[in-house]
């Protein structure tokens, strides 16, 4: 049995990595703060940019079922979610947050490949404006590391 310590295992190498993106254009300015920090951090990592896909959906609800196909294609390695979820004043804020999340949990299992689950999820913009370069960076390294885990385990 192969040791998951003596490969690439926890390493933020991303050379050689495919990755998916996909961003919900809800709260879009937010959003787009994400994904720029997360596309530093997959650069600094020295994922190439070739070998990384960036689709778009209308809101966080629409994520899951996105994940679902370009985990589908076999063409990457891990997956990023990238969204925005404020709270309202009504229960579809727990909807959407939950349902969001649970959902990109379900596409992992089911395709056995990493998603990171960078859907912000904040009582108001001022949070969400705090979180989002930290949690686009948070993503692309998580995505990272969690590829060269499951290529270790494999």
């Amino acid at each position: 049995m192969k040791d998951a310590d003596q490969g690439r295992a926890g390493e933020l190498a991303g050379e050689g990595l495919r990755i998916g993106i996909v961003r919900a254009r809800f709260n879009d300015a937010l959003t787009g703060r994400l994904a720029q920090a997360c596309l530093a951090e997959l650069e600094r990592l020295e994922v190439d940019a070739a070998d990384i896909r960036q689709v778009s959906v209308p809101g966080a609800l629409e994520i899951p079922i996105a994940l679902q196909a370009l985990a589908a294609s076999g063409d990457y390695d891990a997956l990023i979610a990238l969204g925005c979820v404020i709270r309202g004043e009504t229960y579809h804020f727990e909807l959407v947050a939950n349902e969001s999340g649970a959902g990109a949990s379900r596409v992992a299992l089911d395709h056995r490949i990493p998603i990171a689950n960078a859907i912000l999820t904040v009582e108001d913009e001022a949070q969400a404006w705090a979180r989002a370069e930290d949690k686009g960076r948070d993503a692309a390294r998580v995505a990272v590391e969690m590829a060269n885990l499951m290529e270790d385990l494999a």
